[in-house]
């Protein structure tokens, strides 16, 4: 289809995609991704295209042979990376549009964790520059629009507490996702 008549392949649009852990979804516009979804508690398309067609209701569904290039490329990559494949995501681009400053800088300090790694939320906000903010980046994580290019499932709690996780599915999610790429936290036996 050509993208001058394509309106999912040039301005925005949103997408429901199956994965290897439930259907996922997308949303974008011309800054880039606005948000990621992951899969609803039943891991049914439906579900989330309800909640897509709710919460973009000014955009197109769009089918895969109209993605933009760069929207299949990021489908493609989430579903390399819930299917075990050690993907690094930090190359879609993310719509920063209503994100605060930290945010941002925890967002980028998320992304740089390896697929297979852990680390904890004193240990982020230490690295944001104050470990009494590690509650703080507990919540953005919590509010994160992005996971799993964002993946906020590869922060734990201190001495191996898993924390909590807002997506639907709660921590028995995160804990499948971290299995899946084989997350080993501080070098110790496997999580699972």
């Amino acid at each position: 289809m050509n993208d001058a008549v394509n309106p999912c392949a040039t301005a925005a649009g949103w997408a429901v995609f199956a994965t290897a852990v439930g259907h996922c979804g997308l949303a974008w516009g011309p800054r880039g991704l606005r948000c990621v979804r992951l899969p609803e508690a039943d891991g049914s398309a439906q579900r989330l295209r309800s909640r897509f067609a709710r919460e973009f209701a000014s955009l197109p569904e769009c089918e895969p042979a109209a993605w933009p290039t760069a929207v299949a490329s990021a489908v493609e990559g989430v579903q390399a990376l819930l299917a075990g494949e050690p993907r690094d995501l930090r190359e879609i681009v993310l719509d920063p549009g209503g994100l605060s400053d930290f945010q941002l800088r925890l967002y980028t300090t998320a992304r740089a964790i390896a697929p297979g790694q852990v680390r904890t939320y004193g240990d982020i906000a230490e690295e944001l520059g104050d470990k009494t903010l590690a509650r703080a980046v507990g919540q953005a994580l919590g509010a994160n629009p992005f996971a799993p290019v964002v993946p906020c499932h590869r922060v734990m709690g201190a001495r191996g507490w898993q924390g909590g996780f807002s997506a639907p599915g709660g921590v028995a999610l995160k804990l499948r996702m971290l299995a899946i790429e084989g997350a080993q936290p501080g070098g110790q036996a496997q999580l699972f």
